[in-house]
């Protein structure tokens, strides 16, 4: 078996930045930077960075009528949209945790 083959890759897909592609790194060991927790964390950092931005859009176009309805109205969306996904996950894996408890030993 050649080297590639032996590695597990994993994938990640952004789906808030236009034209994601999947993008695939080796898998780290336990803890390491590209760990689950440590993925998490980063992508719940990028939707909170949408929400502030989101709400800087509103205090724009309220406030200080600098900025246009349009994009405030596309920053809520996307706030909207990664917040839903990222809602839709956790549910997933407390489903996913659940079902493990669930299993007789």
């Amino acid at each position: 078996m050649d080297e590639i083959s032996t590695k597990k890759v994993i994938q990640h897909i952004d789906p808030v930045s236009s034209g994601a592609k999947p993008r695939t790194t080796p898998a780290s060991p336990k803890g390491g930077p590209d760990s689950f927790g440590a993925v998490l964390k980063g992508k719940i950092q990028e939707i909170n960075q949408l929400q502030l931005q989101a709400d800087k859009a509103i205090e724009g176009v309220m406030v200080n009528n600098t900025q246009s309805v349009h994009e405030a109205v596309i920053a809520l969306e996307k706030a909207n949209v990664s917040f839903r996904t990222m809602m839709e996950v956790r549910n997933k894996i407390v489903e996913a945790y659940q079902e493990i408890m669930r299993m007789q030993v």
